[in-house]
């Protein structure tokens, strides 16, 4: 696949986004934390309040973004799986290696830029 020099870069990277995704996680659970004391608190009518952003509005923000986050770190959860199996940078559609530009720029890819492409990836 690449370098010990590359795979290494890899690794961190992984380590890297998944340590941010984590922070993210618990960023986005403060929020949700707080929204529902403000919806528990609060019985005024956000949805007409023409002052801001409703709480339904910013509940709905938060849970989509929460959501990816956990995505991302599912799919670097498997990234890290295939690191450990020795299957990490290998498509797996033609079995050749992934290139180490397509890695750095996600690091969790499964499949050569080709074989992408040919799935709609």
């Amino acid at each position: 696949m690449t370098s010990a020099a590359g795979r290494a870069e890899l690794r961190a990277l992984l380590d890297e986004l998944h340590a941010s995704a984590t922070a993210r996680v618990a960023s986005i659970d403060a929020t949700l934390a707080e929204l529902r004391a403000d919806r528990g608190a609060d019985v005024a009518d956000d949805e007409h309040d023409p002052e801001g952003v409703t709480l339904s509005g910013e509940w709905a923000r938060a849970v989509g973004l929460e959501e990816a986050a956990r995505r991302e770190i599912s799919e670097i959860d498997d990234a890290v799986k295939r690191w450990e199996d020795g299957t990490y940078g290998v498509c797996i559609d033609c079995g050749r290696g992934i290139p180490i530009a397509r890695l750095r720029a996600r690091p969790f890819a499964t499949r050569c830029v080709s074989c992408a492409e040919k799935a709609g990836a």
